[in-house]
Order: structure tokens, then sequence, then C-alpha cells
């Protein structure tokens, strides 16, 4: 009988690096048929001063960086590692750097429903691979339904403020509690692991969660 482990994964879905850790885990998952995961996904704001409608992309680039130089490499260092976990990045096509907090409203309500893997995957694709607009919430409430969410409800729930100081709160409470970077993940809330680490890194992690529970 598979062993339940929690883990939580705090990410936000407009960082690159929470994309490749999210294939890791799945990864080591796949190889790790002596447990069963429960993953909870925990909102985190790579940056809560983009405005709520997005800004354009090269506009933050430049105001953040400097100038597109800076990126160069690292996105082409990204592109290798995105490629050897499955992920085809395109950076080049990202138009608007959005404000995450609707994004992770949808992936609160896709939690509840027990979709929030799927759509996760569905919004880090949108916007990495495909350059869409995740300030939009048309776009959300589309890989809200790709992971079979109800479309008109996501459209009337997005419109309106709810759960938007929950999830304020979630992404604040992070922070305090000294999370700096994501990915960050806690197993069996007794391991933390902070970013985007191979399988076998994620593997021992669980391994020593799994043995502290047990008092081993």
């Amino acid at each position: 009988m598979a062993t339940p482990i929690t883990i939580d994964v705090v990410s936000d879905v407009v960082c690159p690096w929470c994309y490749v850790g999210k294939r890791r885990l799945e990864m080591t998952l796949a190889a790790r048929k002596d447990i069963a995961a429960e993953i909870r996904w925990r909102p985190f704001f790579l940056d809560p001063t983009v405005p709520r409608e997005g800004k354009p992309r090269i506009d933050y680039i430049t105001g953040k960086f400097g100038g597109t130089e800076k990126l160069t490499a690292a996105h082409k260092r990204l592109t290798g590692i995105g490629a050897e976990a499955g992920i085809d990045f395109h950076f080049e096509d990202i138009e608007v750097q959005p404000n995450t907090l609707d994004a992770h409203r949808v992936i609160g309500w896709a939690m509840v429903e027990g979709k929030a893997d799927a759509v996760v995957d569905n919004l880090f694709r949108d916007f990495f691979v495909n350059g869409a607009n995740l300030a939009d919430p048309e776009t959300l409430a589309a890989a809200g339904a790709r992971g079979g969410m109800d479309i008109a409800k996501l459209r009337a729930d997005l419109a309106s403020d709810k759960d938007s100081e929950l999830v304020r709160k979630q992404a604040q409470a992070a922070s305090a509690s000294g999370i700096g970077g994501v990915p960050f993940f806690v197993f069996n809330s007794k391991i933390a692991l902070a970013g985007a680490q191979e399988a076998e890194v994620i593997s021992s992690a669980i391994d020593q969660s799994l043995a502290a529970a047990t008092g081993g």
C-alpha cells in the first residue's frame, strides 16, 4: 500500500523555474510508486508591484533589469533545461507581464475541485509556451475549463472579488515565513526544499519527510 504524503508547493505561474520544478516533481512522483502524494499549491507573488491589468513585457524587463541583455543568457540556459523536462519555452512570445492574483484565485478554486495539477500546468504552458496574457480573465477561464472546470462559473467568479483577499494573505504569509524565492516545497510539513531541484534531491527529501513522520 502506498504511503500518503502531503507536498506543499509555493509557486508563481510567471516563474520559469517553478514550471521546471513542477515537471521535476512529477517525474519524481512517477518513479515513486511507494507513495501517494497530495499536492497543495500555495500562492506566491514573484513581483506584487505589477498592476492588476499587467504591463508590457518589454517595459517590465527594462524597468527591472535595465534591458533584455541580462536575461538573454538566462533564457537560453532555461530553454535547454526546460527541453530536458519536456518544456518548450518561448520567452520571446510573451508580450504581457501579468499580475498573478487572479491566476492564483483560479488555482485555489481548482484545488477545491481536485483539478489543480492540470490547471496549473495549463497556466504555465499558456504563459511560457504560447505567450498568452494571464492578466486576461478569459485566458484564465479557458485554462481552467481545459482542466475540467466550469467556464461560466469561472467567468463569474473572476468578475467578482471572490477570494482576492485570501490569496493576498496566503502570499504574504509565505513571504513572512521567510520564503524569498520559488519554487519552494514542503514535504509532510516537516522537510523543506528550495529551488527546482533534480529528481534525486526531491526523492531524498521525500524519504527524509517519511522518516521524520515515523520517528526514524
